[in-house]
């Protein structure tokens, strides 16, 4: 008995409408067309990679040519249906644009499509990754296009449809292949599995499922490379050994680094990392799947389908949300916003694993600098002015054991940063500046020559709230990026006090700006108003005012 030695991807790529997986919609859009004979001249598929662009082209072309197909529907088994699945139809010219991209290429398939088919009803072209033709190409299609012969069809491929000009776009009938949903891939992969007479663990074929981010052709490649890796003893491939083979590390060993991140083991989240690297993880899927972690961490109430993930465990699943609850979602949203900066900075680094480790230590001294003084903001009032009214004893050999508890709180307090403790001791020998008010703090950027902030202040801040070290604003798109960091960093070293900046979602006061222009706009309008302007508006018919100024 002769036996199929192709790969998977080959062996079951689908040769009718019905064999397709996950396109219900556009099938029943293409022979509803079919049925009705409002065919269009051209057609253009899209999507991501494997999703079957390319293979609903060539069904496609079956349909239209089958001289045995029964309600619209090929059944595959005339001449014409044979010759189109082997690529050999003299009616059917498939083309790869990626390797024929000229204007002379293009110029050469339209001479050739001035005679009629010979054994067919149709003249089909396809043409795979169109987007690769040059714009003289794509010029010289758009005549042809629009009014082809009866029996001329183009039908056209690409997976970066946003690279074709809009006027061949106009032109055709556009169709958007979505992404294959993780149930029906995994319920199509055991299906295979089925007809291949194997027998993997179901954690593996989601593992498949889940590399593959719903490409057919990417899930049946992964599915040959671990059947290739089979024992030859007949033992079943568990999870961890379809990891390695995949080149797939474990996330619960992320989910212990974060953890650690947390709690501040610089040794303990370097030796996690180094163990993570070992396994041949690149620092760039490395810093994806540290944002994916943070991403759970942040939103797991609200992921309905988080279960059927086959990268945790229930015990992980249970750290997931102690981990959420133990930190202030500001600081996860601060770590994203630092890993999202790292990955796009870590081409510019030759050793890219030096820079994330760097990166993780950065994240340790952040966490300690700042999330835990926001986190420490939201205690009761009356502890924040314990915590101020510390009283260091100089003299060590008359301490007593109320001022020994005193010195444990101080002790932990010069965790969060040594330049910070050194400031909130000078505090108590010298006296600092207070900002008491908005206008006290944009009074202070004008003394201080600090004129980019005060810019910021006046033309771009939305204020909340002004209270004790705490300036809340509301979000406005025209802010400079680093201006709370600069202005928290300023304010440190004005006041000697750590003050808290937030952005909110109320709606704040109109910027300085804007009132002082709405009171130049009220002041033109009164005086305009006055019975003075109204004895000169006679006297003067042509007479405009544009600005009032006060000469004193």
């Amino acid at each position: 008995m002769k036996t199929n030695n192709k790969v998977l991807a080959i062996k079951y790529r689908p040769q009718i409408f019905d064999d397709l997986v996950g396109q219900e919609i556009i099938v029943d859009t293409i022979k509803k067309s079919i049925s009705t004979n409002k065919i269009p001249n051209a057609f253009l598929f899209t999507g991501i990679r494997g999703v079957g662009k390319t293979t609903i082209a060539r069904i496609l072309a079956k349909n239209l040519n089958c001289t045995d197909s029964k309600k619209n529907n090929c059944l595959n088994k005339c001449d014409n249906c044979e010759q189109i699945s082997q690529s050999r139809h003299i009616d059917v010219l498939e083309m790869d644009a990626a390797s024929k991209t000229g204007v002379d290429d293009v110029r050469d398939l339209i001479e050739f499509s001035r005679y009629g088919p010979t054994s067919s009803k149709y003249k089909i072209f396809i043409i795979d990754e169109v987007h690769m033709l040059s714009k003289q190409a794509f010029n010289a299609l758009l005549k042809t296009l629009e009014e082809p012969p009866n029996y001329l069809k183009f039908i056209f491929a690409t997976t970066e449809v946003n690279k074709i000009p809009v006027t061949v776009l106009s032109r055709c009938q556009r169709f958007d292949l979505m992404r294959i949903s993780f149930e029906e891939l995994l319920k199509y992969i055991k299906k295979v599995i089925t007809l291949e007479k194997k027998n993997l663990d179901e954690d593996i074929l989601k593992l498949i499922v889940k590399m593959s981010e719903g490409s057919v052709r990417d899930s049946l490649s992964l599915l040959d490379r671990i059947l290739l890796s089979e024992k030859d003893d007949g033992k079943k491939l568990d999870l961890k050994t379809a990891q390695k083979i995949f080149g797939y590390f474990d996330k619960s060993y992320l989910l212990d680094l974060i953890n650690e991140l947390f709690a501040g083991n610089e040794k303990k989240v370097l030796e996690l990392y180094q163990n993570i690297f070992n396994q041949g993880i690149e620092p760039k899927l490395f810093i994806n799947n540290f944002l994916e972690i943070l991403y759970y961490l942040k939103n797991h109430k609200n992921i309905n389908k988080l279960n059927s993930s086959v990268d945790f465990i229930d015990d992980d699943f249970e750290k997931i949300k102690d981990l959420s609850n133990k930190v202030e979602n500001k600081t996860i949203l601060l770590f994203w916003e630092f890993a999202v900066d790292i990955l796009t900075q870590i081409n510019l680094i030759s050793n890219q694993h030096l820079a994330v480790e760097m990166f993780l230590i950065r994240l340790m001294y952040l966490k300690k600098e700042y999330s835990s003084k926001i986190e420490n903001y939201y205690e009761p009032a009356e502890e924040e002015s314990n915590k101020d009214n510390i009283i260091i004893n100089k003299d060590p050999s008359k301490k007593t054991k109320n001022d020994q508890n005193k010195d444990k709180t101080i002790n932990q307090l010069k965790s969060s940063s040594q330049e910070e403790q050194k400031i909130l001791e000078d505090n108590e020998l010298f006296n600092k500046t207070k900002i008491n008010s908005f206008l006290d703090l944009v009074s202070l950027c004008t003394s201080k020559k600090e004129i980019e902030i005060k810019y910021e202040l006046e033309n771009n801040v939305n204020l909340v709230s002004f209270r004790n070290k705490n300036i809340e604003i509301s979000f406005n798109e025209n802010l400079n990026k680093n201006f709370i960091k600069n202005l928290t960093s300023k304010l440190l070293d004005w006041t000697g006090e750590r003050w808290i900046i937030s952005l909110s979602k109320k709606t704040g006061l109109k910027t300085m700006k804007e009132i002082k222009s709405q009171d130049e706009d009220d002041k033109l309008k009164n005086l305009k108003k006055s019975e003075k302007y109204k004895k000169a508006i006679n006297l003067f018919s042509d007479l405009e005012i544009i600005d009032i100024k006060n000469l004193e």
